[in-house]
């Protein structure tokens, strides 16, 4: 299908045009198995902004949950990697096993918007909805979860900077943690880091 590969070159061209500089903090020593990455949810760039980052560091196949109801809107995302949840019913639960399927497949990495929704990148903290923690008991303790923190600043430039923060860890790690408190803990230790960054 023609429209993935186009819209993974799409992503690289749109971010090089758009942004002044992509800058990556963190390490990802990749274990070989699929990858679960989890980011915050800040504004319309963010899924082309996680490709990029599969395209610089995790080279696995993209995979990535939409409401059934922008997935109808966006239908081409289907073609791309896509794939549909609709809130609050039984389907959730379907569309939650078939992220576990997807991530029993080492070739695979599926990103995660557990906020939901779009929210301001001012905040200070990122609030998980329900589904996460059911994905992490279902796991492989060998699957890798990324923690990815994306912040964005013009300092002296017409165009934006990007700044992708990452932290790896294995769900055997998480098995027995609460996964909001652990992003929260990183999305913190960002923040703080970022608050220094000078041009």
């Amino acid at each position: 299908m023609v429209i993935y590969p186009l819209f993974l070159w799409l992503s690289r061209f749109m971010i090089k045009w758009n942004f002044c500089s992509t800058h990556f903090e963190g390490e990802f020593n990749d274990n070989g198995h699929s990858v679960l990455v989890v980011a915050n949810h800040i504004s319309w760039w963010d899924g082309f902004w996680v490709e990029f980052l599969n395209y610089k560091r995790i080279h696995r196949k993209l995979h990535f949950m939409m409401l059934e109801e922008q997935l109808k809107k966006h239908w081409y995302f289907q073609y791309a990697g896509g794939y549909s949840v609709r809130k609050h019913s039984r389907e959730s639960i379907e569309s939650i096993d078939y992220t576990v399927k997807l991530l029993n497949k080492d070739e695979n990495f599926v990103l995660m918007f557990p906020q939901g929704k779009i929210y301001s990148s001012h905040t200070d903290a990122v609030h998980f909805e329900n589904g996460i923690q059911y994905i992490i008991k279902k796991c492989k303790d060998a699957t890798q979860v990324m923690f990815v923190v994306n912040i964005t600043d013009y300092f002296s430039n017409v165009k934006p900077h990007l700044f992708i923060y990452i932290k790896t860890c294995t769900i055997g790690f998480l098995r027995n943690k609460d996964i909001e408190e652990e992003y929260n803990l990183f999305f913190t230790e960002v923040l703080n880091k970022h608050k220094t960054k000078t041009s």
